[in-house]
């Protein structure tokens, strides 16, 4: 299978099954043998991941990309050897950065229920023109990336990590505050902005936010 088949799907929901790590091998790029340079397409989901694992507090060397050619029995078992290493350093997912259970669970499904829009939003806003290992390097390590990421997938996860919550039970916004991590102020800008989406309701008898109907 083409790497460029390897949808961000695919990686949070080995994520989500209790998986400590992906690794995604292809063949190096140039060398694709189709005609769609999917290990391009690879690269852009590998920097993406990366950055939605940071936004969620996971260690981005969770996830890594390495170019092994179908002759390269020896650098697998290098490449193999070095990401157990790795992955027995960082330790079990979550409990390696001191997330409990519930909350990695709610954190990893607010981006797996949001991969069909970051898709459309790399689409769109993500796609670059030319096809080399630099531009894309350059690119998603550039303020350029940093600030269309922040603005559209960002405060897209803490809002569905949010609307989780309140599906669970209504809260006040301490409660969101304490459960999600996110400083009150912040809880209180998200439930205001999805409020006025209709996406939350404030419930007055009990002071409390609730998911909109």
């Amino acid at each position: 299978m083409c790497t460029g088949r390897v949808d961000l799907a695919f990686i949070f929901r080995a994520l989500l099954n209790g998986k400590d790590s992906v690794l995604i091998g292809g063949c190096r790029p140039g060398e694709c043998h189709y005609l769609t340079q999917g290990n391009f397409s690879a690269l852009s989901t590998l920097h993406i991941g990366k950055k939605l694992l940071g936004t969620i507090g996971l260690n981005p060397g969770r996830l890594r990309l390495e170019y092994i050619s179908a002759s390269d029995g020896n650098r697998y078992a290098e490449v193999m050897n070095a990401v157990s290493t790795e992955v027995k350093a960082l330790g079990p997912l979550g409990r390696g950065e001191g997330i409990g259970e519930a909350v990695l669970r709610r954190r990893l499904e607010a981006v797996y229920n949001l991969i069909p829009y970051i898709r459309l939003v790399e689409r769109e806003r993500l796609r670059l023109p030319v096809k080399s290992t630099d531009a894309y390097n350059d690119f998603f390590s550039s303020d350029e990336f940093n600030k269309i990421f922040e603005e559209l997938i960002a405060d897209q996860v803490e809002l569905s990590q949010i609307m989780a919550i309140l599906r669970e039970k209504p809260c006040s916004v301490k409660e969101i505050s304490e459960i999600s991590g996110l400083a009150s102020g912040q809880a209180s800008a998200y439930l205001k902005h999805a409020a006025r989406q209709g996406f939350v309701e404030f419930d007055e008898s009990r002071m409390r936010f609730c998911a909109g109907q």
